[in-house]
């Protein structure tokens, strides 16, 4: 089996496999793990939030490992700058020329941890890099490898410290996960998985095989790309999206970006799931995943206490979905 002749069946088994192997030592957290793997063969990014100790980076590393796929690791923090992600240009005094340093950034799947404790310099440093796939030093355009993937994570309780990340950086993501605490069964697996017979808290991704490699994930991707989308669903797709733009309670709605990545990773669901093609409930199921970050909440709904998950919901309600 090559890239070039990836077949619907084999890419079904191929991002079935994926999510197997990531399960082996992420357990639990199903809907994370296949959001994670949406945004993947979507080709988009993925904005991971969580408190800490939830295995969010063990799930990158795992994902990177069962594809065998480069890694890097940006803790944010406010002294970073855009150099140190981007990468840089110094002077070599031996041979008398400029070489060019890459940055962490030159990796299939980077995960930026923390990334709203940046400062906006250097997060506008990565919005380039997550739009373009791209680095531009000292003028020169320099390719990122791929398939390409930021995973960024950030803390939902922890403000002190922190930087907002703006409303462009956010609608670059593809995706918003929100990973909560595991079920008592599957913190009950976790913990007999890494205290038996190892020393130490770190865990590590050993048990993760690699069953493809980035030319088959480019395939798939591809194959995620052309799936088919009967004009209804894609219709209920941008129902939805514009159905935020006047909801009670949101003050900005999502834009027609919005729409696009929510279609990208339906399609990239359906593929997931098994589907020859999307399904009304591909749209619907991964519809809050791709719409919590892009809603302003208006200051009547903060204070009335609802949540952006709230409206969400009510508005799946309301839109109705193609029934042929």
């Amino acid at each position: 089996m090559t890239a070039s002749t990836l077949t619907l069946p084999e890419a079904h088994a191929i991002a079935n496999g994926l999510r197997n192997q990531i399960s082996r030592v992420f357990i639990g957290q199903r809907e994370a793990v296949d959001a994670t793997l949406c945004a993947l063969i979507g080709g988009g990014h993925i904005l991971l939030e969580g408190v800490p100790g939830l295995g969010k980076t063990l799930l990158v590393k795992a994902l990177a490992r069962a594809f065998r796929g480069s890694f890097a690791r940006i803790q944010f923090t406010p002294d970073l700058m855009p150099a140190d992600v981007t990468g840089h240009t110094l002077f070599d005094a031996k041979s008398g020329q400029f070489t060019t340093r890459r940055g962490p950034v030159f990796a299939n799947l980077v995960l930026a941890d923390e990334i709203n404790r940046a400062p906006a310099k250097t997060q506008a440093a990565l919005l380039e890099v997550m739009q373009e796939g791209q680095v531009t030093l000292d003028g020169a355009a320099h390719a990122l490898p791929p398939p390409f993937l930021v995973l960024a994570t950030q803390n939902p309780i922890e403000q002190e410290g922190t930087y907002a990340l703006p409303e462009a950086q956010l609608d670059r993501f593809l995706l918003k996960v929100l990973i909560d605490y595991p079920t008592h069964a599957d913190e009950c697996a976790l913990v007999t998985w890494a205290t038996g017979g190892k020393v130490g808290d770190r865990l590590d991704v050993d048990a993760v095989e690699a069953i493809t490699d980035a030319a088959q994930l480019i395939a798939l991707q591809e194959v995620a790309a052309h799936l088919k989308i009967d004009p209804s669903v894609l219709d209920y797709a941008v129902r939805i999206v514009r159905g935020t733009r006047d909801w009670p309670g949101v003050a900005v709605g999502a834009g027609p970006r919005a729409a696009i990545a929510l279609v990208r990773a339906a399609r990239a669901r359906a593929l997931l799931a098994g589907h020859d093609y999307v399904l009304p409930d591909d749209v619907k199921a991964i519809a809050p995943a791709a719409l919590r970050h892009r809603l302003i909440l208006s200051p009547e709904a903060e204070i009335e206490g609802l949540g952006v998950e709230q409206l969400i919901a009510a508005l799946l309600d309301k839109v109705d979905a193609p029934r042929n």
